[in-house]
């Protein structure tokens, strides 16, 4: 039986989501959707708390299979291919659990838009990023683009797709932290323990709120994340937060 195309580790309330698709993590449908079930699994899994995302071997993902293009004489198959590739990338999105990106090579179209999904991103010294749709007569990745970089940047890797070190990215404020490769995912896995230290209920309105205010303005935004504030006040582990603080100890967090 062959290994599975994305493989999942959970321990300590992180899951350790790799792409694995020797030689090169390039997506077809069948790993998309893997992907996308892996990440609802993850939201609604009471045992994870935050995930991380990275590639086995020396490639993070270097795209779009391009061996495995719809038919356009098949009704409907475009169709069906676009919308699992769109929702690869909302399954990360849109994931209740933060997600963190350790991009440990080459993180090409497809899989600049998986990094692009994700909330936090570390690179490896030797990771590059690039859309280059442009140069094998195609054009997309520009909503992906736009999340991270700015506009002339944004424009002149979609049309020319030029590649951007890790430094080039550190350098715009895209990625937290370049580091060695052997490096990388110890530190995305600390942040992530960092992160599921953290009150889940709290957690998981912060991830929402994070999403919701990138597409609202401020003042509703604001008022937005104050609705969550004064529902989280009401829980058990907000009661114990404070608790834990005033009696100079851990928390003991039981997720309502």
């Amino acid at each position: 039986m062959s290994e599975p195309s994305v493989l999942l580790e959970v321990a300590d309330g992180v899951a350790l989501v790799t792409l694995n698709r020797p030689p090169v993590n390039a997506l077809n449908r069948a790993m998309r959707r893997e992907l996308v079930a892996i990440f609802d699994a993850i939201s609604e899994r009471d045992d994870v708390r935050c995930a991380v995302l990275t590639g086995a071997g020396s490639v993070f993902c270097a795209g779009a299979d391009l061996k495995d293009r719809p038919n356009a004489e098949v009704a409907g198959d475009f169709l069906e291919h676009n919308r699992v590739t769109r929702e690869t990338g909302n399954a990360i999105k849109e994931c209740a659990k933060p997600v963190i990106a350790a991009v440990n090579g080459t993180a090409l179209g497809a899989g600049m838009g998986l990094a692009a999904a994700c909330d936090i991103l570390y690179a490896s010294s030797n990771a590059t990023f690039g859309m280059p749709e442009i140069n094998v007569g195609l054009a997309g990745g520009a909503s992906m683009l736009k999340t991270l970089l700015g506009r002339s940047t944004m424009r002149r890797m979609f049309f020319t797709g030029q590649r951007l070190t890790a430094q080039e990215m550190l350098q715009r404020n895209v990625v937290e932290e370049v580091l060695a490769p052997e490096a990388l995912l110890p530190k995305a896995m600390e942040m992530a323990r960092e992160i599921a230290s953290k009150a889940p209920l709290a957690v998981i309105y912060a991830k929402r709120a994070a999403n919701m205010v990138d597409l609202m303005p401020q003042r509703d935004a604001y008022r937005f994340e104050q609705e969550f504030t004064m529902a989280l006040a009401k829980t058990e582990d907000a009661k114990e937060a404070r608790m834990a603080f005033l009696e100079k100890r851990a928390p003991v967090f039981k997720g309502r």
